[in-house]
């Protein structure tokens, strides 16, 4: 073998060289295919267990989505209802407060009535209340479409919203209105506190805030079981069921069906209710698989509630705290994996923190950080940890109230209504009637030739042939003070007789409530009276059904007397209500 010359041997080490350096600085074939499968890949890649970046989304959302609901109602109802010429005049309830507490706005009068209205003239109550819904409306809609929100935000529809729960009197007065409050209160400490990413990287979604939806979800079931097994023999001897889709407040079409289900379907049906709501709740506590199962069966069975009745925004509000049941692992299939979505920023996020690289701890930051990265954590920590013991004090007569045979539900026990009691149908009436009102133009009322014409409400029952409604999440209040007024007395219920006299002025504010006003484009009754009916479902493909009738029913009597604007007179004087105005 020839040797090298000299030429070759000066020039193969410098050769070497280059080449050594070319293939440092290019990285090797395996290395360069991985970086290109993690760079297309790297959204695809499943989210870790333990992080609610997402879950903080969805439940953002969904809050917002039932605030929007709930201002919805407010501006579409609140004039008529509770406004200056309303059936219950918020003034004169807050004129009333005012009175009792030494004729001052103190904090006594506050605190019974937490309201901005008090800051505000009452000459202009009606644009107030327009006013509030307005804004809880614009807010609510930025936040649903966006997923987007801080404290500021959150602070702000909770104050609205207790606003007009503070002066809504019993048109406020079902359980949901607390519910959403004490959600509201808990949506607050999801947020940053100015920050409006959906991913502030600074603010981790705090698991104390998760949990506190957790321990509020299971509240809301296990009170809701408990006061139907305490407080109505049929709920222990499985025949519940057999009335409940008749005489709910508002029945809906799938309702007329189930109505007519066997009578083992009816036990099935009361058996399962009990299970979901004395056992599952306790799933949540057996560790994460366990906590999805809850999740997942309780979104299911509030569902099956939407379907089968109308109960305002009540079941669509129960879905929201089942939601932190899970985590960014079960809820990324709601999410895009595109460059740049959201689910890719968790998935970052998460990648950095398993090496080392995420934000920093309070407690590993460096002496000479910025002065506000350590008084900033530890704030956050400190507002949450102080979120945690408030709840758990105030759950104190929450707790003993579910271990009291005497057990009360829809309660509030503080006056911001941040944690609350909760129950559903804790009885049932075994007998659905109903009071329809009537009008005459006939001079006398006890005329036998008299012809008397019903008004129809938008979704309580009342015309025997009008399908029942399907309305929720939406939710008419006057509809379902009717319900509860049927049975009870015209006495316990004095605005029905205000909304009789406003009937008889034909108030526009009013009859927009109702579906049907016999006199409309025409002379006001002279007389408006209210009968009460017990009404039934017609049986399906039975003879009524043939006829067109989803309703049978039979006269029971008066509900109240024929009354006119002279004889009211005195009635609403002696109630501070403005006297009718006849067109």
């Amino acid at each position: 073998m020839a040797a090298p010359s000299a030429s070759e041997s000066t020039e193969q080490p410098a050769l070497r060289r280059r080449k050594a350096a070319e293939a440092a600085t290019r990285p090797p074939a395996e290395g360069r295919a991985t970086a290109e499968i993690k760079e297309g890949t790297e959204a695809d890649t499943p989210l870790q267990h333990g992080s609610f970046w997402l879950t903080r989304i969805v439940l953002l959302r969904f809050i917002a989505l039932i605030y929007f609901v709930a201002f919805l109602v407010a501006f579409h109802q609140n004039k008529q209802l509770i406004g200056d010429r309303g059936l219950l005049p918020c003034r004169l309830h807050l004129e009333n407060i005012k009175q009792y507490f030494g004729s001052k706005i103190g904090m006594d009068a506050i605190s019974h009535a937490p309201t901005l209205l008090w800051l505000l003239d009452w000459s202009h109550m009606d644009t107030h209340l327009d006013n509030i819904a307005l804004v809880g409306l614009a807010i609510s809609t930025f936040i649903l479409v966006t997923g987007c929100a801080n404290m500021v935000l959150m602070s702000t529809l909770w104050i609205l919203y207790h606003s007009l729960v503070a002066v809504g009197q019993i048109w406020y007065s079902f359980g949901w209105e607390s519910q959403l409050l004490e959600t509201g209160f808990l949506g607050i400490f999801l947020c940053p506190v100015w920050s409006l990413s959906r991913i502030p990287e600074k603010t981790p979604p705090s698991r104390i805030v998760i949990w506190a939806f957790r321990w509020f979800i299971f509240r809301i079931m296990l009170g809701a079981g408990l006061i139907k097994i305490r407080g109505d023999r049929c709920w222990t001897d499985l025949t519940c069921m057999n009335y409940h889709y008749e005489t709910q407040p508002v029945p809906n079409p799938l309702a007329y069906y189930m109505h007519r289900n066997p009578v083992l379907f009816h036990q099935f049906e009361t058996l399962f209710n009990h299970f979901i709501e004395l056992v599952v709740p306790f799933f949540m506590f057996l560790g994460r698989r366990m906590c999805l199962i809850h999740g997942v069966l309780q979104i299911l069975f509030q569902v099956l509630l939407i379907l089968s009745g109308n109960l305002s925004f009540l079941n669509w509000l129960t879905i929201v705290p089942s939601l932190a049941c899970f985590d960014d692992a079960s809820l990324t299939f709601l999410f895009s994996s595109k460059e740049g979505s959201v689910k890719h920023q968790v998935s970052k996020l998460q990648a950095q923190e398993s090496a080392g690289d995420g934000p920093p701890k309070p407690y590993d930051t460096p002496l000479n950080a910025t002065c506000w990265s350590i008084p900033g954590s530890y704030i956050r920590q400190l507002v949450n940890v102080t979120l945690g013991v408030l709840l758990i004090y105030l759950s104190i007569p929450v707790i003993l109230n579910l271990l009291n045979t005497r057990q009360v539900m829809n309660t509030s026990f503080n006056p911001l209504r941040i944690v609350n009691t909760y129950g559903a149908f804790g009885s049932i009436t075994k007998e659905r009637t109903e009071v329809i009102i009537q009008g005459t133009s006939s001079s006398d009322p006890n005329n036998p030739s008299a012809v008397w014409e019903e008004y129809e409400f938008k979704c309580k029952p009342g015309n025997l042939t009008r399908r029942p409604c399907v309305i929720s999440p939406y939710h008419y209040r006057l509809d379902w003070l009717m319900w509860f007024a049927a049975f009870q007395t015209y006495e316990q219920n004095e605005w029905i007789i205000h909304l009789a006299g406003k009937l008889l002025a034909n108030d526009n504010a009013t009859t927009s409530l109702i579906a049907l006003n016999p006199f409309l484009g025409k002379k006001p009754p002279r007389w408006i009276k209210g009968e009460h009916f017990k009404y039934k479902f017609s049986q399906p493909w039975g003879t009524h059904a043939s006829e067109g009738k989803w309703w049978i029913r039979k006269r029971i009597g008066p509900y109240f007397p024929p009354v006119n604007i002279p004889g009211l007179k005195k009635f609403f004087q002696s109630r501070s209500w403005p006297l009718p105005l006849t067109p």
